[in-house]
């Protein structure tokens, strides 16, 4: 068992039982899942008043949990995942989560090394437990460029999974392969997915996902006992059901065609969009605008750097260059007032000399079934109300 600031949950205990004893008052346990609510709410799926019963009704599952057992393996990867997680910058919050789970393998926290860290993962293994994977799986020369304890990473992969009562593939390396499997791919790096295939595999895109997107995730699987409903990638649609487009805090200069040109001109001064310096947000399916990195403080696009797509498979190759623009303003016949559905719909059947498409088209027409959705959706889910677009939410204050 991983220690913690807290002291240990003990197996008999409920999580009420637990929290009561660490001393959390029960206002302090619903201002949590009031966060969790908020973060699940994210991409739609829950609106206005209803955050607040999903609160209550998160606070009143939990309260009688018990302890699950979790075995979070580090594949080929660069540990970016699993700090995403820890330092999310609410302290209280991971400390609470990593306390409420009992972790009971992950070589980059736990202090255990050796044949001692290979016997905590075998009875950890035997029991039912949820299974959290970051990093790729490497396919090529028998597996030879990612061994654990003398394992190749496929091979304790389908191991740990076999009593798996879920999978959670965290991160682009577990989603797909990231940029080891980007062009040549000398690995032959796959995503979880790939291999695990007797179940679903819940998929948190990302180079890395948001901390808090992972932590509710656990959490949602602590309180409903089920992993979240996912889109046909395989990513929670809580997360991932919206595209970072529909809720750019830039959106508006997009549709009033105003852009900028290059990093440092005036318009990069005024916030203007980055579309034509690659922003591959009309293509992203990410809670980024939304939740924000740093405890909300920002994302990316806010901080003046356009989006690179890190959420969708493949992005290393299908979004690159990625200081090109992907294609559309310049199809003749397509304004900036379209959808950038319709606009990605126009490309796949354009052919424009000169233009790399990097197969966005591709990404775009993955995404089809949700062209009828609106083009611009209130957060009614943080407290925007519909009618005036304006926060009314005193809670997040």
């Amino acid at each position: 068992m991983l220690g913690s600031p807290f002291d240990l949950w003990k197996e008999e205990e409920s999580c009420a039982e637990y929290l009561a004893r660490q001393g959390v008052s029960r206002r302090q346990f619903l201002s949590l899942c009031g966060r969790i609510a908020a973060v699940l709410g994210c991409g739609g799926l829950i609106t206005g008043g209803r955050t607040d019963a999903l609160a209550k009704e998160i606070a009143d599952r939990l309260t009688g949990v018990k302890r699950p057992v979790i075995v979070w393996l580090q594949l080929q990867e660069c540990t970016g995942c699993l700090e995403s997680a820890l330092r999310s910058g609410d302290r209280t919050l991971e400390n609470l989560i990593l306390s409420m789970v009992s972790l009971e393998y992950n070589e980059l926290l736990m202090a255990p090394a050796g044949e001692h860290a290979n016997a905590a993962l075998s009875r950890a293994i035997e029991q039912p437990h949820l299974l959290v994977v970051n990093g790729s799986v490497p396919l090529s020369n028998k597996g030879i460029y990612c061994v654990i304890g003398g394992e190749t990473a496929e091979t304790l992969l389908r191991r740990a999974a076999k009593n798996a009562t879920a999978v959670l593939a965290i991160g682009a390396c577990a989603h797909y392969g990231s940029v080891q499997a980007a062009h040549p791919n000398p690995t032959g790096a796959v995503g979880v997915s790939d291999i695990i295939k007797d179940r679903q595999v819940v998929n948190l895109a990302g180079c890395p996902p948001i901390g808090e997107v992972i932590t509710a995730t656990l959490l949602y699987y602590l309180v409903y006992g089920h992993t979240p409903a996912v889109d046909n990638d395989g990513r929670p649609l809580f997360a991932y059901g919206q595209r970072i487009h529909d809720k750019c805090p830039r959106r508006a200069h997009y549709d009033a065609g105003q852009f900028v040109a290059t990093f440092d001109d005036d318009n990069a001064r005024k916030g203007y969009c980055l579309y034509k310096m690659g922003c591959k947000g009309p293509a992203t399916f990410a809670p980024c605008p939304i939740i924000g990195w740093n405890q909300g403080t920002g994302f990316p696009i806010r901080a003046g750097h356009p989006c690179l797509g890190c959420t969708e498979r493949n992005f290393f190759d299908q979004m690159s260059p990625f200081y090109r623009r992907i294609p559309g303003l310049n199809v003749p016949g397509v304004g900036v007032e379209l959808t950038a559905n319709t606009i990605g719909v126009a490309v796949a059947g354009a052919s424009l000399a000169g233009v790399v498409v990097h197969s966005v088209a591709t990404v775009l027409r993955k995404h089809q079934s949700r062209k009828e959705e609106p083009e611009s959706l209130p957060l009614a889910a943080l407290g925007e109300d519909e009618n005036t677009g304006q926060d009314n939410d005193t809670t997040r204050k």
